[in-house]
């Protein structure tokens, strides 16, 4: 069940994490979803051939972590995300499980607003997608 912290009782500091091991049905509902279909994704024998020499995760996944954290954790419950930066540091292989975190940096009272920076790694502590979000929490 989704959490809903009131603004007022989140603290610079304060953190949240959901994880989840990324697999082939994943990948391939993700595809199907957003129709990005690059072979480097779905095609196993195309990936043999690319930088990775296998099949990786779209970026967009991880950051889709981050967004679960917000809407479900921290603040949770009448977040409204409002943006986000990414930088993607490193791939992501299907059977890896990643860990988004998200640490409250700023507050913004006047207008309830929240600065979290955000930080997804996988299983082995590496980082993969770094960023920052804005939220605006009722």
């Amino acid at each position: 069940m989704a959490k809903d912290v009131k603004y007022e009782d989140i603290k610079i500091g304060d953190k949240a994490s959901v994880s989840k091991t990324i697999s082939e049905f994943d990948v391939y509902a993700f595809a199907g979803v957003t129709t990005d279909f690059n072979p480097v994704h779905i095609n196993k024998e195309f990936a043999k051939n690319s930088m990775f020499k296998q099949r990786i995760a779209h970026g967009m996944i991880s950051a889709g972590l981050i967004s679960a954290v917000l809407g479900t954790e921290l603040p949770g419950v009448n977040t409204i995300y409002m943006n986000q930066s990414l930088s993607f540091l490193a791939p992501v292989f299907y059977g890896d499980t990643l860990t988004a975190t998200v640490e409250c940096k700023e507050k913004d009272d006047a207008k309830h607003r929240i600065i979290f920076k955000t930080t997804v790694t996988n299983q082995d502590g590496k980082v993969v997608t770094d960023g920052e979000a804005r939220v605006m929490k009722k």
